[in-house]
């Protein structure tokens, strides 16, 4: 059915100042939105420049507007664009451009993949990497910089751990450091030594700025490279939205010039690191985003302690698997507290990592307090990682109307220690998201790339089995914590959207919002649970404009 439209003469002199509105139509989608905490399926979906119009339930009747573009989605499952809470979008992009360590099987494989990168780009003034985890090597100890110095005698290295809490260098990079066996680590830092005392080339936490220092950072138009990059990637994965966390002025300057541009691939939710150069003047010019919602900025991101890998996590007893020593916190409760005032007094959204129960417990405190003084619980506070909590503490989050932003597949990398570095009693309180939802609980997912694949079926398939993808544990890793489909959905559609303060322009499919959304090969509502986390993305459409498709779709006029 075709409606005919009666444009005024003065309607037109408006539009003429601005771009013509084009209306398209996406028909023949097997869609999947949710509509009040309910999944709803649709079969057509209409949308006028970046707005959805109208979104056909199963049994409406399908009206044709005059001169829509008409797409035959082919049968192809649609779902609202996936939202990545919690990634590291520079890190990330630069990630793609270093070695990648991901997935190393030994530290003689980790210095051989560097060994291949350097080859390959003879330019470089530093080798740099991310991606070692010692967790998964046979013998599950820290490398050395021996290993990189017979490969690199001359030539400084920096590998970072795959958490982002540690990192690897060899002697040169020490040296051009000046790092000796007489150098202390800073406060919440720590320099690995061997039993004569001397550097082993593997920092923790804030030592590593010790190396970081003697770096050779990247320029203005690196970093652009780096972002534009990361951004096109993530809209390959299904991503049409990250919340960047933790960002400084220059990000936040590259983020300006790139939707000024249009070059923005996906939406971007900043968080400003605190501290970084001037964030107290920052936040004094107050909350910002762009005219399209492709850029915003109106949170701060603080951390607490370090990971639990690299055993940084702030824990209130003893480490189950090193006797003495309870982790690090990266801050006083002094400063802490005065960068949680500062942003809450600013009318900031304040997101702080914590992994450790100790870390948790004391920014669930810090929180409570700010929050009473601030009056800002309507700004939904989070905790990012929110990973090892006392059980006493999980229905805090509701009732300070904190929101747990979480990571499914960290469960699922870190299950081979988790228990070894917690104990029996403390693991009932991580990675816990059922008993977190059943205390009525918001969680947003992520993933916290590069530290994990940003792919965001990893962590859907995560949420859904606590499984690896070798179906590892057989009925999950402490199963009882399952999401259900719906709820795993949610958490990285809707329920992150409400994270960034953004549920009412994006996160589902409903007129009025935002027309981003993906189609999939693949319908993870009735295909095998084991498989979710090979969905496959055929198109990505961010504002109504197709930013990725690895396929050919009919369209008519």
């Amino acid at each position: 059915m075709k409606k005919i439209k009666f444009i005024s003469t003065f309607s037109m002199l408006l539009i003429s100042s601005q771009l013509m509105a084009q209306t398209t139509l996406i028909t023949n989608v097997n869609g999947y939105t949710i509509i009040d905490k309910s999944l709803k399926q649709f079969s057509a979906i209409s949308f006028t420049n970046d707005t959805i119009n109208k979104v056909y339930l199963l049994g409406d009747v399908v009206e044709t507007p005059n001169d829509a573009i008409v797409i035959n989605g082919q049968g192809h499952t649609m779902l609202p664009g996936l939202i990545d809470a919690h990634g590291h979008v520079l890190g990330y992009g630069h990630s793609l451009l270093q070695v990648d360590l991901v997935n190393t099987t030994s530290e003689n494989d980790a210095v051989n993949r560097a060994i291949s990168y350097a080859k390959e780009n003879p330019s470089l003034s530093w080798i740099l990497g991310r991606g070692w985890n010692q967790v998964q090597w046979s013998n599950n100890a820290y490398p050395n910089a021996k290993s990189l110095d017979e490969a690199f005698p001359n030539k400084p290295v920096w590998l970072r751990r795959v958490d982002g809490h540690a990192g690897w260098a060899n002697s040169k990079a020490m040296a051009l450091a000046g790092i000796t066996s007489a150098s202390k680590a800073p406060a919440g830092g720590e320099i690995i030594k061997d039993k004569n005392g001397q550097p082993t080339g593997v920092f923790i936490d804030n030592a590593m700025d010790l190396i970081i220092e003697s770096i050779t950072q990247p320029s203005l138009a690196e970093d652009k490279v780096a972002l534009t990059k990361a951004m096109k990637s993530l809209a390959s994965l299904g991503l049409t939205s990250v919340h960047d966390a933790g960002i400084d002025q220059k990000n936040i300057g590259l983020y300006k010039m790139l939707a000024r541009e249009g070059n923005m691939a996906i939406r971007i939710n900043g968080m400003l690191y605190l501290p970084s150069k001037n964030w107290q003047q920052q936040l004094q010019q107050g909350p910002y985003k762009t005219e399209d919602d492709m850029f915003v900025l109106h949170s701060v991101k603080i951390q607490a302690d370090g990971a639990l890998g690299s055993r940084g996590a702030s824990l209130i007893s003893d480490y189950s698997d090193h006797s003495g020593h309870k982790g690090l916190l990266l801050h006083d409760n002094k400063t802490l507290k005065h960068y949680i005032d500062f942003a809450m007094d600013a009318g900031f959204q304040v997101n702080t990592h914590a992994i450790g129960d100790n870390a948790n417990k004391l920014i669930l405190d810090l929180y409570q307090q700010a929050i009473q003084k601030s009056d800002t619980k309507k700004l939904r506070h989070r905790i990012e990682h929110a990973q090892v909590l006392r059980l006493e503490d999980i229905p805090r989050f509701s009732s300070l109307n904190i929101i747990a932003s979480m990571q499914a597949t960290h469960a699922t990398s870190d299950k081979n220690m988790a228990v070894s570095r917690l104990g029996t009693a403390r693991i009932l309180g991580a990675y816990a998201w059922r008993k977190l939802l059943d205390s009525n609980a918001v969680i947003a997912a992520g993933s916290d790339f590069p530290v994990e694949s940003p792919n965001p079926f990893y962590g859907l398939h995560a949420s859904i089995t606590r499984q690896d993808h070798k179906d590892l544990p057989l009925g999950g890793w402490y199963a009882d914590q399952k999401m259900t489909p719906l709820e795993a959905l949610r958490s990285f559609t809707l329920d992150a959207a409400y994270a960034g303060h953004q549920e009412k322009i994006i996160g589902s499919l409903e007129a009025g919002k935002k027309a981003d959304f993906i189609l999939l090969a693949d319908d993870i509502f009735t295909m095998a649970e084991s498989k979710v986390w090979q969905g496959k993305v055929l198109q990505t459409w961010v504002a109504g404009k197709k930013v990725f498709s690895a396929i050919d779709v009919s369209s008519t006029k």
